[in-house]
């Protein structure tokens, strides 16, 4: 399994980073985990919108889906548009990016698969077993999985020992980590410090973890270090065009 970072970063986009998407690609097949914000034309860096083969998200912020209306758009309006594009996504999760163009515009270019979190999914070559994490709305942590590869995901949690089942001897752990060390009281139940990712990780038996979602303007280095205080396998930050193959 090959996963490619096309941006990692929490609420909005900066200058330089987009936020959460990621390119998932087992024997050809190209699985697009979460188009955030500003992840289109990271994308486009990697593989042209048409080679797209499916869509998966973990819940419906826009830091997480709004990049799916360009996408849709590239594929749509295209000269030769390509095959309708299978979205997964939580039940009502994409109900606002959907309705972004005028109706019926996009609806050939799209067939979308709902789900509830903690329901098993075979998308191309992956499985992608799902379980609900909390957050402000759904949220579906995956365990993806291909050849004997794992990636598991948070996507945006708060704590949970369902975390460290998800992710149990996982090659990869990618963890939601938008505070360092604490989260405001508001909302410290749905988001995550980069020291319990770490906990997790240790918990789970990851090979590796990779921090994700910081908040715009926080320092990668501090997050890296209240992590490596409870994990000391490989950890790293995401951050566009890292490319991890396991």
């Amino acid at each position: 399994m090959r996963l490619t970072v096309l941006g990692g970063c929490g609420a909005w986009p900066t200058a330089d980073q987009a936020c959460a998407g990621y390119l998932a690609e087992h024997a050809g097949f190209r699985l697009f985990v979460d188009p955030g914000y500003a992840t289109f034309p990271r994308l486009l860096r990697h593989a042209p919108a048409a080679s797209v083969d499916a869509v998966l998200i973990s819940h419906g912020h826009p830091d997480h889906c709004a990049g799916l209306n360009p996408l849709l758009r590239a594929r749509a309006l295209a000269d030769d548009p390509p095959p309708a594009l299978p979205v997964y996504a939580p039940h009502g999760a994409l109900d606002a990016v959907l309705t972004l163009d005028r109706p019926g515009m996009l609806a050939a270019a799209y067939r979308l698969h709902s789900f509830r979190p903690g329901d098993r999914l075979r998308i191309g070559p992956f499985t992608a077993e799902t379980r609900l994490l909390p957050h402000h709305v759904p949220n579906a942590g995956i365990r993806l999985s291909a050849a004997g590869s794992v990636l598991a995901y948070t996507g945006d949690t708060g704590p949970s020992p369902d975390i460290a089942h998800l992710a149990e001897g996982a090659d990869v752990l990618l963890s939601e980590a938008t505070y360092a060390r604490r989260v405001p009281a508001a909302d410290a139940p749905y988001l995550l410090t980069a020291e319990l990712a770490g906990r997790y990780a240790r918990q789970a038996g990851a090979a590796r973890l990779l921090l994700t979602h910081l908040w715009p303007g926080s320092d990668p280095a501090a997050a890296l270090e209240a992590a490596g205080e409870t994990f000391t396998r490989p950890a790293g930050v995401a951050v566009a065009d890292l490319v991890l193959d396991f």
